[in-house]
């Protein structure tokens, strides 16, 4: 039933991302400068990143560090010292130190995970992938995923890409059904959504 839903709603229920646009200039910047120093270079930025978004999210210390607007100049220099020993003992490239030095003198650094998922996105399009993340109440079983990586690849945006990799993100809040982010594109077949709507509904007819 969710997949019948899934299959008749894809296209009405498109929409684009919400994406932050402060972020996603940072985020085409780092990849921009990745890419021109050479391939390596890109693919160690993109690990890095991807280990900083790894602490960001398992340590909340530097979950509250990047989050926390009322810190000075000093303290945030203090902060990325540490967060980056944490990261990998303070190895990382200069593209990747920069990237966050730069978000800190800027005071955006509430942006780095938005930055990160930008990144990822155009690093994902440079290598030919379409990840696709599929939230959902609770796990799905890997019948329902196959099926869905299947309907999902007869769409236009992943017929374009080499490779399409399927994950199952859990949120409990979005109470049922599904919502499916691939590309710029979102669709939301949550229970969450359609309260959502029925509350909007009924309060303009108050």
């Amino acid at each position: 039933m969710l997949l019948s839903s899934a299959r008749a709603s894809l296209a009405p229920a498109f929409a684009r991302r919400s994406v932050s646009t402060i972020a996603s200039k940072y985020s085409k910047a780092v990849f921009g400068a990745a890419l021109a120093k050479s391939p390596a270079t890109l693919n160690k930025v993109a690990s890095e990143l991807q280990s900083v978004a790894n602490v960001i999210k398992t340590q909340p210390d530097a979950a509250q560090f990047i989050t926390n607007p009322t810190l000075s100049q000093q303290d945030r220099e203090k902060g990325l010292v540490a967060l980056f020993n944490k990261v990998d003992g303070g190895k990382s490239s200069e593209i990747t130190k920069n990237l966050l030095a730069v978000l800190s003198e800027n005071g955006r650094l509430q942006e780095t995970e938005g930055v990160i998922e930008g990144f990822n996105e155009l690093y994902s399009q440079h290598k030919g992938e379409l990840t696709v993340t599929v939230t959902s109440a609770s796990p799905l079983p890997k019948d329902v995923l196959s099926r869905l990586e299947a309907t999902l690849k007869q769409s236009q945006t992943a017929q374009k890409a080499k490779v399409l990799k399927m994950t199952n993100k859990v949120n409990p809040t979005i109470l049922g059904g599904l919502i499916v982010d691939f590309g710029d594109k979102t669709i939301d077949l949550s229970a969450l959504s359609r309260v959502t709507k029925l509350n909007n509904v009924l309060t303009q007819s108050v």
